[in-house]
């Protein structure tokens, strides 16, 4: 057995990158490569969770007589123990040498589901390898790549952005204070919300970055002068403690999310309009978690967040303008009363 896997190809540059071209077994492919699925509780790597049936499906079509496939796309991360090298002949022509007994060297960077289970088959593929590309160059390029991919998470693309981001809080600050509410331990939405990768955690993840990301672009929009008075962590704190609020007021639902629509899409953008309220009608006081719990006590109790209220069956943009409506006439009504009382 040979100590080193040699195979032939040539370099050349992809726009502003250098990148080796070759062609090799499929199964030799597999064996070489790995996919950097994001480690949610880590916040480690950047794929999308392993997708079974799609990997499946192109295992099925890549065997048939007529299939083929556009390149594989790898890259050779920088190491510094000589576990892979380049040999250059003449021209263009080279050859990339990989220690069989370094691990798997070749990072995938866009042909995860592509290879995933063709670890048995011999067929010759051909394939892009990057040389050199740094952890976050290789993420940026993933980016680009994937951006409008079909199934590809969006959160999982936010996500990425916010690692890649010089200031996160002054270039996206709906996305700075969404990650504020998953990452900050005294949140009720700590690592509950999904950035499309894999966890071990055990915890129930109830709604998506993306989801939360939207609510509060909303949030901002609706608290116009919001940003221009106070810092963006100010602002991630005084979300944070709205949503501590809801958590404890409506603790059942809460606690039981695929039970209550409560920590749905429909549920987080009526009631990030409703914090929008809230803060727009107290502009220079204190908007605390005290604050919250008390003025949405006074309805917050009466609305059915079960999946047969009045809020089953909305979506979208047009649900979610309907479901804010509902809970502002709650509201309005609980008002009425609490006067005429």
């Amino acid at each position: 057995m040979p100590e080193s896997v040699v195979i032939d190809g040539m370099l050349g540059s992809s726009a502003q990158r250098e990148v080796f071209l070759g062609f090799a077994a499929a199964n030799v492919l597999h064996a070489l490569s790995f996919a950097d699925v994001l480690d949610e509780d880590t916040n480690r790597g950047y794929q999308r969770r392993f997708n079974a049936q799609h990997s499946l499906d192109f295992r099925k079509y890549i065997q048939l007589e007529t299939s083929s496939t556009i390149p594989l796309t790898f890259n050779l991360r920088p190491r510094e123990d000589g576990a892979w090298r380049i040999l250059r002949d003449a021209g263009k022509h080279a050859r990339l040498v990989m220690a069989r007994d370094r691990g798997k060297l070749l990072t995938q960077v866009d042909c995860q589901h592509r290879l995933g289970h063709l670890n048995d088959l011999v067929l010759q593929l051909p394939f892009m390898c990057y040389v050199g590309l740094s952890e976050r160059e290789e993420m940026a390029v993933f980016n680009v790549i994937n951006s409008k991919a079909k199934g590809l998470s969006t959160s999982l693309l936010d996500f990425h952005d916010s690692r890649l981001s010089e200031d996160l809080a002054g270039d996206r600050p709906e996305l700075f204070i969404a990650l504020h509410l998953r990452n900050n331990s005294e949140s009720p939405w700590y690592r509950q919300l999904d950035l499309g990768g894999r966890t071990t955690s055990g915890m129930s993840r109830r709604a998506s970055l993306r989801t939360m990301q939207k609510a509060t672009r909303r949030f901002l929009s609706q608290t116009k002068m919001m940003l221009r008075s106070r810092p963006p962590e100010i602002v991630a704190q005084m979300i944070l403690d709205f949503w501590a609020a809801i958590a404890v007021l409506l603790q059942d639902a809460w606690n039981s999310p695929r039970r209550y629509l409560l920590c749905k899409g429909v549920g987080v953008y009526a009631l990030m309009g409703i914090a929008g309220d809230l803060v727009s009608e107290n502009p220079n006081g204190i908007c605390d978690k005290r604050y919250f719990t008390n003025k949405l006590s006074e309805f917050i109790g009466e609305v059915d967040w079960s999946s047969t209220g009045k809020l089953a069956g909305l979506g979208g943009e047009t649900g979610a303008k309907t479901a804010l409506a509902l809970l502002r006439s709650i509201r309005g009504k609980s008002t009425l009363k609490a006067v005429n009382g």
